[in-house]
């Protein structure tokens, strides 16, 4: 379908005006035929294929940025799960795969690189429990390093020891990195239903499902949305503001698919998928808060707060849909705390709690994103935190997350900054009656009735 002038013109205004851009270029790359049995060769074998296919990506995503005069804010890269190539060797710990990573993510001068990652929703193996026990010394001591564990699935239910033992992972994570004030926690998360294809860090690896290599682009648009919706008449009924917002999807979602498909040619690599997630930054204007607050909410967080998010999310994803011919990753409406604006001034109003955040992952696109809480925060409370999510996830079919970040040293109504797209986090606080001997028990959360769908 051939762009307009009038499509090319507004795509300017959205960029200019509007904060728009195309938030990541994330190549995926497979590297399990990188395996060996001594670590060494695993991670030179790796190295040497990770560089070898994405020498050409920084170059690439400059000239598309220079061509078509559209910001493209991260170059990513993410990689089959560590866990699953490491495990032919005999090594007692991946830390060296970890440093290997972080050193190609160096010579590359790439953003992030994702995949120092597990899948133990049913069950973990030797492996993966080496990798597990290696995310607070591997995540302190990298600077580009992502890492994600799925605890639970629809179809399997949730891992119960992986949950617990996550959460002791974020608090030594958090403890290693106390003098960054816990920023070690903010490339880690733990998934529900994780995607194969998501090109959003501190989440992406490189599904066993995906191809040898693949271009996926994650778009983000919030103040696009936002200036859509400020423009309808306050007495504009919820069929014609769902319209508005469709129609702005569409536009910046076709924005992406151009981008991923010039890469793509470019690079001689498959093109994958186009995650039309709005996902906001610490920049005011940029918000999806202030979407919300746009669609006539006083402030973020109060009541009917849940379902202008779902009115958000479901009109984003009718758009967006429309305009690619391949949707994945996450796609959809991004809460995170640090990151928005927005959602931080709510928090510091009041209007936005911990719980409020949970109710609204029934409709979003992820789940509780780089929420920052008291140092003195529980490994127990983080794990049952983290066990809702889950079984938000699991009951729902859909993915949910938690990154989330217990800041030594610092309470409630403290603000930390972290910098760049990772923003600032208002300290918030948690209830103090404990989960513990909930989320001691252990054992398997079974899979709900819906998973019996064979």
């Amino acid at each position: 379908m051939p762009y307009t002038p009038q499509e090319i013109l507004e795509t300017i205004q959205m960029v200019e005006n509007y904060h728009f851009d195309i938030r990541t270029v994330t190549m995926g790359i497979n590297i399990l035929d990188c395996a060996a049995a001594d670590i060494k060769s695993v991670a030179n074998k790796a190295s040497a294929k990770i560089l070898r296919l994405a020498e050409n990506l920084m170059n690439t995503v400059y000239l598309m940025e220079k061509t078509f005069g559209i910001p493209i804010i991260n170059k990513r890269i993410a990689v089959t799960p560590i866990s699953l190539l490491a495990q032919a060797t005999d090594a007692d710990s991946y830390l060296e795969l970890a440093f290997m990573l972080d050193q190609v993510a160096a010579k590359l001068g790439i953003d992030f690189i994702g995949g120092y990652s597990a899948l133990v929703h049913k069950g973990a193996t030797v492996g993966e429990t080496k990798l597990i026990e290696s995310l607070p010394q591997a995540l302190a001591q990298t600077k580009k390093v992502c890492a994600s564990v799925n605890l639970a699935t629809t179809k399997s239910g949730i891992n119960m020891d992986a949950v617990m033992k996550m959460a002791e992972i974020i608090k030594a994570a958090a403890e290693l990195s106390k003098e960054q004030d816990g920023l070690a926690c903010a490339k880690l998360v733990v998934f529900a239903n994780a995607p194969e294809d998501n090109p959003f860090m501190a989440g992406a690896f490189h599904g066993v499902g995906e191809p040898e290599a693949t271009i996926n682009i994650g778009i983000s648009g919030p103040g696009v949305v936002k200036a859509a919706v400020e423009r309808l008449p306050d007495d504009c009924d919820f069929r014609n503001l769902t319209e508005e917002i469709k129609r702005v999807a569409f536009k910046i979602t076709r924005v992406g698919e151009l981008i991923g498909r010039k890469v793509s040619q470019q690079l001689g690599i498959p093109f994958g998928i186009v995650d039309l997630s709005l996902a906001p930054t610490p920049a005011v204007g940029d918000s999806v808060a202030n979407i919300l607050e746009a669609m006539g909410l006083e402030r973020c967080g109060c009541p009917g707060t849940t379902a202008a998010l779902a009115i958000l999310n479901d009109a984003v994803k009718k758009g967006g849909a429309m305009a690619s011919s391949a949707i994945g990753g996450l796609s959809g409406a991004f809460i995170p705390v640090s990151e928005d604006a927005g959602m931080i001034e709510a928090v510091q109003a009041g209007a936005l709690s911990i719980e409020k955040l949970e109710a609204m992952t029934c409709v979003c696109s992820v789940g509780l994103d780089m929420i920052a809480v008291p140092g003195s925060t529980s490994a127990e409370t983080i794990a049952g935190i983290i066990a809702d999510e889950m079984a938000i996830g699991m009951i729902n079919n859909k993915t949910t997350a938690v990154r989330i970040i217990p800041v030594p040293g610092k309470k409630v109504g403290d603000l930390v900054e972290f910098g760049g797209l990772l923003g600032s986090a208002p300290i918030m606080a948690v209830k103090e009656f404990s989960p513990a001997k909930f989320v001691r028990r252990g054992g398997h959360i079974p899979a709900p009735l819906q998973a019996l769908t064979n």
